[in-house]
């Protein structure tokens, strides 16, 4: 566990930049005892601010209406609605005047409770009523020609009139970028506050947004077809230039079942964003409320997430580097494969890692397609050779279908029960040998938190080949951050034939030979800074 979040319910009657000081008084004790085990804390903001305070008792309000930060009506009046904690005004982040006040109520609460990221919700923006509490006035903006098919027919049905005032422009103008321009004013606050790169979780997104923040998929549901949907809107948005996304995991809403929740806990480890959300008033869905099998079963996947952490890192490089997509639909890496197009019930990790997880109650097995070529099962390395079709699949409760692609290198780590513990930890390198035995691979390695280590050079960059049986791992880009790190073990998928020894840098080395034909070679105990060559003979 890396994290631990908090919805409204720590706020003090639901107002922002407040916590309760009766049912949450232990919370920045509880933060500061994260930290202590290289845990994080995150909760969430609403961009509604509470409008009904005696004046001089809320600050964030009375400074808003100051400096005139709010949405106005047409007549020129903070419009207000109403969310949580009541009647509320709307923070205009189309204003730069804005994030300065932003900036500052953040400063504030970050003195009592220091936290690290910021889930911002509710920024359609959402509003329980249509419009404002005087609705709407009329005119072309609110009432146009043509509404589009949107809930309640009317372009203020749950959100702000469209006519409302905004800096820039007017709502009607603006409505869709409010959850991005909220977005950028809250990572640019995250990054002044604790001067590291800011991590923000939104509900409203649009193009671009995937610089400032990642994306939830909202309020689903602890259903079978909420955890098969969220599979096209994870892939989706990884073509909006979104790469940190993911659902729910074993729903929000409605209650959750054991079989249901382990299924989902097992698809959920491979979301990019992997969160366990549940709404109040529900059964339980931690991992600890299950069976020991249950829950065994949900250790065992997400050691299995935090294993495969500098592979996935290393996707986000890429992403951050040149836009690509970190979770892909396979048509992504096989276009010309007409059978890949509608696949959405399986997608990879990079161009390499198939995830093919179960979505349906009551079964032990699953059927997923595997594109042509040589694919080895993640966990044993023993080779599957698909003409490029339908295949079944093993799939009792406690395992997730994973499958590596030929010609591939994945670093992998001992894994720990935090990222900073399994940070420290050995690595592991998987080689899949391609049928010519060729394989490739690569790996991006920094203090994981500093402020733009790639443009400032404070990074490592490994790339790693095999050719001829001989491994290469060769040292592109070095800092300091890789001497603390060790190559532990080279595990090589596909290797045809018993080798009679194996040489590392040269010199023998012991090894083991299965009839998987997987060839592994430990203790190496190599500083990832240090370029090496390892060979079979």
């Amino acid at each position: 566990q890396d994290a631990q979040w908090n919805d409204i319910d720590y706020m003090d009657g639901y107002r922002d930049f407040t916590f309760d000081s009766q049912k949450f008084a232990s919370l920045p004790s509880l933060v500061e005892d994260l930290h202590k085990h290289g845990q994080h804390y995150v909760m969430i903001l609403d961009p509604g601010i509470s409008s009904t305070n005696p004046r001089g008792s809320y600050w964030p309000f009375d400074e808003g209406l100051k400096r005139g930060l709010f949405l106005n009506t047409t007549q020129g009046q903070p419009l207000i609605g109403q969310v949580w904690p009541g009647s509320t005004a709307f923070a205009d982040f189309s204003n730069p005047d804005t994030h300065q006040w932003w900036l500052e109520n953040l400063q504030h609460f970050h003195a009592h409770v220091p936290f690290d990221g910021l889930w911002i919700d509710m920024n359609e923006p959402s509003n329980f009523m249509d419009g404002s509490k005087d609705g709407c006035p009329p005119g072309e903006l609110d009432s146009p020609p043509y509404t589009p098919a949107v809930l309640g027919d009317s372009l203020s049905s749950k959100t702000v009139c469209a006519s409302a005032k905004q800096k820039a422009s007017v709502h009607y103008n603006l409505h869709n970028l409010y959850g991005l321009m909220e977005a950028k004013a809250t990572a640019s606050a995250l990054i002044q506050i604790r001067g590291k790169r800011p991590f923000v979780i939104s509900r409203s997104t649009f193009p671009s947004q995937g610089r400032y923040s990642g994306h939830w998929l909202g309020d689903n549901r602890s259903q079978w077809k909420d955890m098969y949907y969220s599979i096209p809107g994870l892939l989706s948005f990884s073509l909006f230039g979104i790469p940190l996304v993911g659902a729910d995991i074993c729903g929000f809403s409605g209650s959750t079942s054991e079989e249901l929740c382990t299924r989902w806990m097992q698809l959920g480890a491979f979301y990019p964003f992997a969160r366990n959300h549940n709404t109040q008033n529900e059964k339980a869905q931690d991992p600890t409320v299950f069976s020991p099998a249950a829950r065994t079963a949900m250790k065992d996947v997400l050691l299995t997430r935090y294993s495969l952490l500098p592979f996935l890192y290393t996707l986000f490089h890429h992403a951050h580097l040149q836009g690509d997509t970190v979770a892909r639909p396979l048509f992504f890496e096989f276009p010309r494969d007409v059978a890949t197009l509608g696949l959405d019930r399986q997608f990879l990790w990079g161009r390499s890692l198939l995830v093919t997880p179960v979505l349906e109650p009551g079964v032990d097995s699953v059927i997923g397609y595997v594109p042509q070529g040589i694919w080895y099962d993640f966990y044993q390395g023993y080779s599957v050779n698909s003409s490029g079709e339908m295949l079944k699949m093993s799939a009792p409760l406690e395992h997730l279908n994973l499958h590596v692609r030929e010609g591939s290198i994945l670093p992998t780590q001992k894994p720990g029960t935090t990222s900073e513990a399994t940070r420290q930890n050995p690595l592991r390198l998987i080689v899949a040998l391609s049928s010519s035995a060729t394989a490739w691979g690569d790996l991006f390695w920094d203090d994981g938190e500093s402020l733009d280590t790639f443009e400032q050079g404070s990074y490592s960059y490994l790339v790693f080949n095999v050719t001829q049986n001989v491994f290469t791992s060769t040292v592109l880009h070095a800092s300091t951050e890789t001497t603390k790190v060790t190559i532990g073990t080279l595990s090589i998928f596909g290797v045809q034939k018993p080798p009679s020894k194996v040489l590392l840098n040269g010199q023998e080395k012991p090894f083991s030979y299965l009839d998987n034909q997987v060839l592994t070679v430990s203790d190496l105990g190599i500083s990832l800074s240090q370029g090496f060559s390892l060979q079979w003979l």
